[in-house]
């Protein structure tokens, strides 16, 4: 049997509805993020990284592993916060080559202010919206989609996104 080239109808509204919903409440997020605490989404993502490591540090490349950013766009990211002193880069005592970045008082204080009210948005864009069911089941999709794509390396069959 041929493998189908297209979505169904189902699967189709499955898709759409899956970009449509990330994609809004993103930018929902992302824009009362900036309004309500002055910070980006990528400063706010490298903040919580940074805050959930051992001494406040990461070397970059963990960093933009965490993240699935690429090189550039976090070295740019990195310069940007660090020169409004949210971030530290220094050379790597183990490794002459390397860097780290460090989280700098400035942002242990931004990322203070900006969880609660993160947290509160989050709960009110997204998390209300859900029964404790449908919680469940998100979960349980979120575990095995990513589970598949970390088995399966580019996820799928190597044909590149759906959209």
């Amino acid at each position: 049997m041929a493998e189908q080239l297209w979505l169904t109808e189902r699967e189709q509204r499955a898709w759409r509805g899956f970009l449509r919903m990330h994609a809004e409440v993103s930018s929902a997020l992302q824009r009362e993020l900036q309004r309500d605490t002055g910070l980006s989404y990528p400063d706010y993502e490298v903040l919580v990284y940074l805050s959930e490591a051992p001494g406040g540090q990461m070397r970059p490349f963990q960093l933009g592993d965490a993240l699935q950013w690429e090189k550039s766009r976090l070295s740019h990211q990195l310069r940007r916060m660090q020169d409004r002193g949210l971030v530290t880069r220094e050379d790597c005592e183990s490794d002459r080559r390397g860097a780290v970045v460090t989280i700098t008082g400035a942002g242990w204080a931004a990322i203070r202010a900006a969880a609660p009210q993160h947290v509160r948005q989050v709960r009110r864009a997204f998390l209300a919206a859900l029964t404790p069911g449908q919680l469940d089941a998100l979960t349980e999709i979120a575990d095995a989609v990513l589970g598949r794509l970390a088995v399966s390396p580019g996820g799928g069959d190597g044909t590149g996104p759906s959209r």
